[in-house]
């Protein structure tokens, strides 16, 4: 069976495989391996993780690829995608379904009235998923043509005193046609919403962004012009997910990112908190691999529970008073500590009001 926005079950990985074989490397199937090391009786958690080839998203599934505990499924929207996935993180083409979120349609596969409805309209290698991961958002590109302007002022720039060479203000980013934040942020991510329900999922862990609650954060700029029309507002369409996930019934874990970085994981304190709190801080970044490790952290230790928190890293000195190692507690105890307080987003909070929270 075969439906818009998914390939059908006989190419349901990555497609022609002659074109992909080269990227199959010669080692053990890394589910064979999780069978091996598990213990005798124990199963493998099933999980899906969409915008699996992303920055973020490839993090998360090279780790539950590694991981005994889970059985790990990389959801990309292309076949460049799910190459780029398998290049790097060296994974089997059967571990990688290609399918464009924007295009799910199954809205009618319960509609017992009309035989002509697929009723099983995804590849067969997502059945029995327990978990997903959401990673998927949309990605901003730089307009070439600021980039052309900013150059051409450089001479000028530098002749002038207390200005900078290049201000990176006048650099403008745009999204691709089709992958605006209302399309990938919202309408994709409600439809991967309404999958794992159709799926019987059981817990959705989404990756979303800090600010939702400022309508100014720069964020929201991107992709709107100097009248402010266009196709921005990232932050309020991820926001509007958020709730629509809140009220799907399934158990969520919502996380909140700062600023992500590219350093090396479990380095910083994570700090976590709600309803944009971390916002009043001079530093608002993380590692990508940092919320890398609090996405597994929360299939293991969330115990059933919804919740919804904003994360930031903090650094710490190399060495405490006595010359040791400071030692930075995992993900897994951090999240633990902060699900003992009872936090969570307030999600009757509407955007705008981030700036009268103390």
């Amino acid at each position: 069976p075969s439906a818009e926005g998914f390939t059908s079950p006989a190419n349901n990985v990555v497609g022609a495989r002659h074109n992909l074989g080269n990227l199959r490397q010669r080692r053990v199937s890394s589910s064979r391996c999780r069978l091996q090391m598990n213990l005798p009786g124990q199963v493998s958690k099933k999980v899906i993780v969409t915008g699996a080839a992303g920055r973020t998203g490839s993090l998360v599934f090279s780790l539950l690829d590694k991981d005994p505990r889970f059985d790990v499924v990389g959801l990309v929207r292309s076949e460049a995608s799910a190459k780029k996935l398998i290049a790097k993180t060296k994974c089997l083409l059967e571990e990688v379904v290609i399918s464009d979120v924007t295009q799910m349609q199954f809205d009618k596969v319960d509609d017992d009235d009309n035989d002509n409805d697929d009723k099983h309209p995804w590849p067969y290698a997502l059945d029995n998923t327990e978990a997903m991961v959401i990673c998927t958002s949309a990605v901003p590109q730089i307009s070439k043509r600021s980039v052309v302007k900013a150059m051409l002022k450089i001479p000028l720039n530098i002749l002038t005193p207390k200005k900078k060479a290049i201000n990176f203000r006048d650099l403008q980013f745009k999204y691709r046609p089709g992958q605006y934040p209302e399309m990938v942020d919202y309408v994709g991510q409600k439809k991967q919403i309404d999958f794992a329900k159709k799926l019987g999922v059981k817990h959705v862990v989404l990756v979303s962004s800090m600010g939702g609650l400022d309508t100014n954060n720069f964020l929201n700029q991107i992709g709107k012009d100097k009248e402010g029309k266009g196709h921005g507002d990232i932050l309020i369409w991820k926001r509007m997910a958020e709730k629509y996930l809140c009220e799907s019934g399934l158990q969520y874990t919502i996380i909140h990112p700062g600023g992500l970085v590219d350093t090396d994981p479990s380095k910083m304190e994570l700090v976590l908190d709600v309803d944009d709190a971390l916002m009043q801080r001079e530093k608002k970044s993380i590692s990508r691999g940092d919320v890398a490790n609090l996405c597994i952290a929360s299939l293991t230790e969330s115990g059933g529970r919804s919740v919804a928190f904003d994360c930031v890293g903090e650094e710490v000195a190399a060495v405490d008073g006595g010359g040791e190692p400071v030692a930075v507690k995992g993900a897994a105890d951090v999240l633990r500590d902060f699900l003992t307080t009872g936090k969570t987003a307030d999600y009757t909070l509407e955007p705008g009001t981030q700036s009268t929270m103390t």
